[in-house]
């Protein structure tokens, strides 16, 4: 078992609120297969993740980690009910991750535009 270096640890901390979870929201969104599970989530409203499996080139347990990390993003809400689980947007979620990537986008648009040639 691997021990997490504390300083690396407390590093990640000396960030602001919002910045870590703007970055936590980017990880999350990094890998298609992930942006195609929240397109087919938000084209059916809900699913179950054996639904999810028969759209995407992907197995079963590769689609449950990627539905994992959505999860622990905060970004979709899902539910285990014995062997099935049904996963959806967390539309709150969704809009304050709109709202901060917007934010940090105009931020760095308008300092760009104030300092760069």
């Amino acid at each position: 078992m691997y021990d997490i270096d504390p300083m690396a640890q407390s590093k990640k901390d000396e960030f602001g609120t919002m910045d870590r979870k703007i970055a936590e929201m980017a990880k999350a969104l990094s890998h298609p297969a992930r942006v195609a599970i929240l397109r087919e989530l938000a084209r059916r409203g809900t699913c179950i993740c054996g639904d999810i499996v028969e759209v995407l080139p992907l197995a079963q347990s590769t689609v449950s980690q990627h539905l994992k990390e959505l999860k622990a993003s905060g970004l979709i809400k899902g539910d285990v009910e014995g062997a099935k689980s049904c996963y959806c947007i967390d539309w709150a979620a969704f809009r304050e991750a709109i709202t901060a990537f917007t934010g940090i986008f105009s931020e760095i648009e308008t300092n760009h535009a104030k300092r760069c040639c």
